[in-house]
């Protein structure tokens, strides 16, 4: 699927929406983002010699994992991160890469939703971690 199809799966828009395309196979997410280097995440973190942040890579691993839910993120909810745990980084993703996830649902007590993942770069272990996440009304 491709951003206008995510779009109806997450709420993130314009720049928070991390995913360039996304698609179920046999209950893994995998999802694709190719860093451009026009970035905004890039623009500071680091001048001359820019690095994905962590902390992107993560979010970029609890965005792709909501494909899993492909219709059960009614129009009123908002799916939030409530933890990480066991994150690992092994190699840096920067400009020019496609950074591709690998992510699934382990576990599922509603409304909270565990998943584990990782990332890659041409089949480089790049990051994962496990993590959690709450599906919740709107305020």
């Amino acid at each position: 699927m491709n951003k206008e199809v995510i779009k109806n799966i997450l709420p993130h828009r314009d720049n928070m929406l991390l995913l360039d395309e996304a698609e179920l196979i046999d209950g893994i997410a995998h999802g694709k983002k190719k860093i451009t280097g026009e970035e905004w995440f890039l623009k500071g973190h680091f001048p001359g010699n820019p690095v994905v942040p962590g902390v992107i890579l993560c979010e970029i691993l609890g965005q792709s994992v909501c494909v899993c839910l492909d219709g059960a993120i009614e129009e009123n909810k908002l799916p939030f991160f409530t933890g990480l745990d066991k994150v690992k980084f092994k190699n840096p993703v920067v400009p020019g890469d496609l950074f591709e996830t690998k992510c699934e649902i382990t576990k599922i007590r509603e409304p909270f939703y565990f998943a584990k993942g990782a990332g890659y770069v041409n089949g480089k272990l790049c990051v994962s971690a496990e993590f959690s996440f709450a599906v919740t009304e709107k305020k």
